[in-house]
């Protein structure tokens, strides 16, 4: 794994379980950001709330056809959303200097399986180095030549999402109709309105580039302190990129806990302004700016347990021409590929937290999965409350399968957690 001076992401480990009735809302918010907790938030109001969006991109003509043709619920193999979080680096407040044009910072990878019962987020590192296609940047028409090995964030530079949805199915092997990408005043917003989301932090996080500073226990945090706290590379773990993705899982676990523990989805003024906030700041691909899509989405994966979804890092290693780079583990990288293109139900059992994540002191115990036939809002009034880092025990029913019970165990390499595990970030 990289070194402290590397940028690249990381991701956390293990699993707990429970809970049910979600939202891609919840889950795709976030790479930088909360980036779809509008997700089943959107599709809730999606008719009204789609006349937000400031714009649409298309992706290549074959994902096109796919996202037109296809109902996104029944697509075979499961279905497939790049979620882009971004913004210029100009001025940007934890960049070593100014860079001009839009980065992908934050690329996650969203598959929903085609049987609905699971949900794999995996986190791409900025400073991963990669093959890019040839890409024409749309707003200045400039084409760039093919490179075989390039930071994967220039690819947003290059030739703006479609080029990032490329880049990564030619890294995968997988097909990819469905992408969006959110800006840093989106999350500032989604976190606004969702309250703020309570997170757990191990070790006091002191972060002069980002003006973070928090002390060990449990904060609410929301507007710039949320963003901060994604943000924060210097303030947690070894201070690398690896680290940032690690404590931004984190987050997005406790985020996912609050949307579907303490009735934010069956409050109609607080899903107003999730969906508001989500859309106004987005820019999203034309198969994904549907409204039948929309509600296929949160259809497909409502009533899939936390237990089930989960968040990993795409596998790297040390870049031997730059210690400040990574590189696919290319035997790692074939076996979560594969994984994926077959759509086979994956665990993280044997995994470990990121860099800069650890589990909850208050976890304790061990949970159990919630039913296969999922949960309903009231069915989740009795699980924690929804601060994943500062609630105790989890209370799901019991169930005499794990939910590792009929899946295949990750190589335990693979950094990652499910969004049901309490943990908390730990400052450096």
């Amino acid at each position: 794994m990289p070194d402290a001076t590397r940028r690249p992401f990381a991701a956390h480990g293990k699993q707990a379980r429970r809970r049910g009735w979600t939202t891609l809302v919840t889950v795709v918010a976030s790479a930088l950001a909360v980036v779809l907790v509008s997700g089943t938030s959107v599709a809730a109001i999606a008719g009204a709330q789609l006349a937000t969006a400031p714009q649409t991109v298309q992706l290549s003509t074959d994902d096109q056809s796919t996202a037109k043709t296809a109902d996104i619920t029944a697509i075979k193999g499961g279905a497939n959303i790049l979620l882009i979080g971004s913004d210029t680096r100009v001025g940007q407040f934890d960049s070593d200097e100014d860079v001009e044009g839009a980065r992908n910072d934050v690329t996650m990878l969203i598959h929903i399986s085609e049987d609905h019962q699971q949900l794999t987020a995996v986190s791409f590192p900025r400073d991963l180095m990669v093959p890019i296609p040839a890409c024409t940047n749309p707003a200045s028409g400039t084409t760039y030549p093919a490179s075989t090995s390039a930071m994967f964030n220039t690819a947003l530079g290059n030739g703006g999402v479609s080029c990032v949805v490329d880049t990564v199915e030619n890294l995968t092997g997988l097909s990819i109709p469905y992408a969006g990408l959110v800006t840093f005043d989106g999350v500032i917003e989604m976190s606004n309105a969702l309250g703020g989301v309570d997170v757990c932090v191990a070790e006091p996080i002191d972060d002069t580039f980002t003006g973070l500073h928090l002390t060990a226990g449990s904060h609410n945090l929301e507007g710039s302190d949320a963003l901060a706290f994604l943000r924060t590379r210097h303030g947690v773990g070894d201070g690398s990129d690896l680290a940032r993705i690690s404590s931004q899982q984190v987050f997005l676990s406790a985020l996912l806990r609050k949307v579907t523990s303490d009735g934010t989805l069956s409050n109609p003024i607080t899903l107003y302004k999730l969906a508001g906030a989500a859309l106004s700041n987005m820019t999203l691909s034309d198969g994904l700016a549907q409204t039948r899509t929309l509600v296929g989405l949160a259809s497909a994966l409502r009533g899939m347990s936390t237990a089930n979804m989960l968040f990993v890092q795409y596998p790297v290693a040390d870049d031997p021409d730059d210690s400040a780079r990574v590189i696919v583990d290319q035997e790692t990288a074939h076996t979560l590929n594969v994984a994926l293109q077959n759509d086979v139900k994956s665990s993280l059992s044997d995994s470990s937290t990121g860099r800069a994540s650890e589990e909850s002191p208050t976890a304790g115990g061990t949970a159990t999965t919630a039913p296969s036939t999922g949960t309903t809002p009231s069915d989740t009034a009795s699980s924690p409350a929804s601060s994943g880092a500062s609630s105790g025990t989890s209370s799901a029913p019991s169930s005499s399968a794990t939910s590792t019970a009929t899946s295949t165990p990750l190589p335990s390499s693979i950094t990652g957690q499910s969004a049901s595990e309490q943990t908390c970030s730990v400052g450096n």
